[in-house]
């Protein structure tokens, strides 16, 4: 059994032990798991290397951490709720015995179509119980699973595919969200025209759609599985063996392939899942985030059904077909423990009362949040009118390069307070530093954030590009893992997230580069240039603004290039990358070396026309007043 801390001193001790001996406290929690040959060393690293290892020399398979140490005593206990997107469907109870059963059949489906230990496989796919199967099935087998959610684009999965070598992608032939039915198999056909390393693709029906099924390329999920085997043995993996490669946006055009290992990442992601959330069996928990994002990989996948949890995954959108959605489920399934991101609180928030009067929420025990800082009103709204004023909320700080919480309350046991993250999970050593690298001690600071020290759960490196993995993470205060996240410590030592200080914007959630779409906004055929920055939005947290150099547009008809370069933006990246707001600009502030002032920029889309410090330095100082007039027009 996963350890759980249960009060208040339990967690101060425990802290001190986990940052006074890590080594032996991420010892301690890995004894709770099946092994089938325990590790050599515990820990070896060297963060100016970009190098870490935990639990080097052991042997074991993730899903016999999931299936064969839970068989015994959680057969018959659901592992998974799936509920769809329409209400009017009948929702699915995959117990542990029916999820390894399934998971078994469709790892013999992927090793009789050729896929072995070390290969990678993509997945494309609607939220659905077989997209856990799929992902399961890979980890069975010792294949690299790379999930990309199925909003992105088909030049965005064809970059991803061809960046991880996948040499077979399992999709379907559409999927539901709200009221729109998506053509999730027309995309990954684009997506596969264009990209040569996948020789096969398996389909699961979802919609019933037509699709086209390309001859000896494409295969149906279901007859695949009709005649396979439910005999299968788990491979043998290496502690530090790739369990899967996740995308995320940097301050740079291409994403990077951020590999998580095997070990490291079923210890931390289990331990965080089972201490957080305060879970107890029977409980019911929900999270609401996609699978395609590494919320649904850590806390509705590995975290839960490592530690023996039923989770609840949800194929739809909390507004569809009306506001009381995600009510309602946690209503019907009585769930107790539930997660969710501030952009969907806000939104709810924003759409009144009425959605609430005739649900009861009444078993709920815990609720989290996750993607981005939770500003005060929303959490008192979800506190007040979610929670009853009696259900603990875990703001929960983390990223994909993580691999799980980092900074967060154990729910009721940390006190909280509104918009702050407070403590450090166990065994995490959160640092604050200035620009010059000297670490702030005490309380009542405020600088960018660093780790100094490794944790199991990290991610090991970019897949293909272990130089832009140092570069990125280590090289900017050697000796530190920088987060890229400023922070602030308050007078009682809780640590509050400022958001990002690099060239990232924190969407709904989701973190995007404005280096991607400023590249998408570029290769439209009339824009010169672009810049993007992030501005204050109500529901998503941060919005997208683009300025644009488009000459041929700069005195007017700009909605219609407006348009297109929204349209160009969903074709390369996906619909949720749009920019919110597009200025059509003659020219953007620069400095006499041709770098853009990005701080300019940011002010102006802050509604900030006024202080913008010293432009002295600029080509040409009165594109700014340009700027701040046409400003005012797009608001």
């Amino acid at each position: 059994m996963i350890p759980k801390i249960s009060t208040l001193g339990g967690y101060i001790f425990e802290y001190q032990k986990s940052v006074t001996n890590p080594t032996g406290f991420w010892s301690n929690i890995a004894d709770s798991f099946y092994w089938r040959k325990k590790w050599d060393q515990a820990l070896e690293w060297d963060f100016t290397k970009g190098h870490v290892k935990w639990y080097e020399g052991a042997k074991l398979n993730i899903t016999e951490n999931i299936f064969e140490r839970h068989m015994f005593f959680r057969g018959q206990q659901p592992a998974i709720i799936w509920e769809p997107n329409d209400p009017s469907e009948a929702h699915r109870t995959l117990t542990y015995e029916a999820l390894f059963l399934e998971t078994k059949k469709f790892a013999n489906v992927l090793l009789a179509s050729g896929i072995k230990k070390g290969d990678r496989v993509a997945i494309y796919m609607p939220m659905v119980p077989e997209l856990v199967i799929s992902m399961l099935a890979c980890a069975r087998i010792g294949a690299i699973h790379s999930v990309t959610f199925a909003g992105f684009s088909a030049q965005s999965l064809s970059e991803r595919l061809q960046d991880a070598g996948a040499k077979l992608l399992i999709t379907s032939d559409g999927g539901f969200r709200g009221s729109k039915t998506i053509p999730i198999k027309q995309i990954a056909d684009e997506a596969m025209g264009s990209c040569k390393c996948v020789s096969k693709a398996i389909v699961l029906r979802r919609t019933g759609e037509n699709v086209p099924m390309l001859a000896g390329r494409d295969f149906w999920w279901h007859e695949l599985m009709e005649n396979s085997s439910v005999e299968n043995a788990a491979e043998t993996m290496d502690a530090e063996d790739p369990l899967f490669i996740l995308y995320t946006s940097g301050s740079t055009g291409k994403p990077k392939g951020l590999v998580h290992s095997t070990a490291g990442y079923m210890v931390y992601s289990a331990y965080t899942f089972r201490n957080i959330f305060q879970y107890g069996d029977g409980d019911i928990y929900f999270c609401s985030a996609d699978i395609g994002w590494i919320t649904g990989h850590s806390y509705l996948v590995y975290g839960p059904l490592l530690a023996g949890a039923t989770s609840l995954m949800f194929e739809g959108v909390p507004t569809w077909p009306d506001a009381g959605r995600f009510w309602e489920i946690i209503d019907k399934h009585q769930v107790n423990q539930f997660y969710t991101a501030p952009t969907a609180i806000r939104s709810l928030m924003a759409l009144g009362m009425e959605w609430l009067e005739s649900k009861n929420l009444s078993s709920l025990k815990v609720l989290g949040t996750v993607g981005e800082p939770i500003n005060e009103a929303a959490w008192h709204w979800y506190h007040d009118h979610i929670g009853k004023n009696r259900c603990p909320i875990v703001d929960t700080w983390w990223q994909t390069e993580t691999g799980g919480i980092m900074i967060s309350p154990y729910a009721g046991i940390t006190p909280t307070k509104p918009s702050y993250a407070t403590l450090p999970v166990m065994g995490i050593q959160p640092m604050i530093v200035d620009p010059e690298g000297k670490q702030l001690m005490g309380n009542s600071v405020e600088g960018n954030l660093c780790i100094g020290y490794p944790w199991p759960g990290m991610a090991r490196t970019i897949w293909g590009d272990h130089d832009r993995f140092v570069k990125t993470y280590f090289s900017t205060y050697p000796g530190l893992y920088f987060t890229g996240d400023g922070v602030k410590r308050d007078e009682d030592g809780y640590y509050r997230i400022l958001g990002r200080v690099d060239d990232v914007i924190n969407v709904s959630g989701h973190r995007l580069g404005t280096a991607e779409i400023e590249n998408a906004i570029n290769e439209h055929p009339l824009v010169d240039e672009s810049a993007v920055v992030g501005f204050p939005h109500p529901i998503k947290g941060q919005g997208i603004y683009a300025y644009v150099v488009c000459p041929q547009f700069s005195t007017g008809g700009e909605e219609g290039i407006r348009n297109s370069i929204m349209l160009a933006v969903s074709h390369m990246i996906g619909p949720f990358a749009r920019p919110d707001k597009i200025q059509i600009v003659s020219g953007l502030p620069k400095t006499r070396s041709g770098k853009i002032m990005r701080r300019i920029l940011m002010k102006i889309a802050e509604g900030k026309t006024s202080e913008f410090g010293d432009t002295s330095t600029l080509l040409d100082p009165e594109i700014v007043n340009e700027i701040v007039k046409g400003s005012e027009s797009i608001r």
